[in-house]
């Protein structure tokens, strides 16, 4: 896979190297000439070029990148270069660097976002699932389909503990991707009974957040049972 990195910095030098380690092809751009240290990556080809310029991309050859990230330190560069990666030369996948909380709302599908990743808000998230049990925190937004990577580490109070993956109705717009169970990582099987302890990510739509963390957590009064399967018994699948 073909990636261009905007930006050549400690953030965009990391991402090229751990992605060279996977075995893609990467292309790092910037246009400070100081930042050009091909040494530091010498896997990686470089380009010393402004990223916001359309001759730069059309040197870049930007339209055979299967990626696009845009990581500089300056959230305006980094709208404008998912805007031309995506509008002008149709990279399939844009992920954007979010410096500035305060602009996270401009990082969306309208300027060619596929992915926004803020860096504090991550880390304030990481926080939060670290000593939160049975609280829904945020990981990272999609900005197509409004959707969010989100995370809940099953209470031991909950109904669900014991209950099958296949039994759950889960509400709309939600996907059980992955189980944390201690060190190991779970593909979800209908079958896999849930555990408290175990760590939930899902991605689910903005606006049934509320309704999965109703339905993951111990919050429920007296003799409430969420609901599992469908009203007229438990769905096998």
């Amino acid at each position: 896979m073909r990636v261009a990195i905007a930006g050549a910095g400690a953030v965009g030098r990391s991402i090229a190297g751990e992605l060279l380690e996977n075995g893609h092809e990467i292309l790092l751009i910037d246009k400070t000439p100081s930042a050009i240290s091909v040494e530091r990556v010498p896997r990686a080809e470089w380009l010393l070029a402004d990223a916001c310029e359309i001759t730069s991309l059309d040197e870049a050859a930007l339209q055979r990148c299967h990626v696009v990230i845009a990581a500089t330190g300056d959230d305006k560069v980094n709208l404008v270069v998912s805007l031309l990666a995506k509008t002008e030369y149709g990279v399939p996948r844009v992920v954007s660097r979010v410096n500035n909380p305060k602009n996270e709302w401009l990082f969306n599908e309208s300027w060619g976002v596929d992915v926004a990743v803020s860096t504090p808000r991550l880390m304030s998230a990481l926080v939060e699932e670290a000593v939160s049990v049975g609280d829904l925190v945020r990981l990272l937004r999609f900005s197509q389909g409004d959707a969010n990577l989100v995370e809940l580490t099953l209470p031991p109070e909950s109904t669900l503990a014991g209950i099958r993956v296949g039994d759950v109705r889960w509400p709309e717009d939600t996907s059980l991707v992955t189980i944390i169970r201690g060190s190991r990582v779970l593909t979800p099987s209908p079958e896999e009974a849930l555990e408290p302890g175990d760590e939930l990510l899902f991605v689910a739509a903005q606006a049934q957040e509320e309704r999965l963390e109703e339905l993951l957590s111990a919050r429920h009064g007296p003799g409430h049972r969420p609901s599992t399967g469908r009203e007229d018994g438990p769905r096998n699948t």
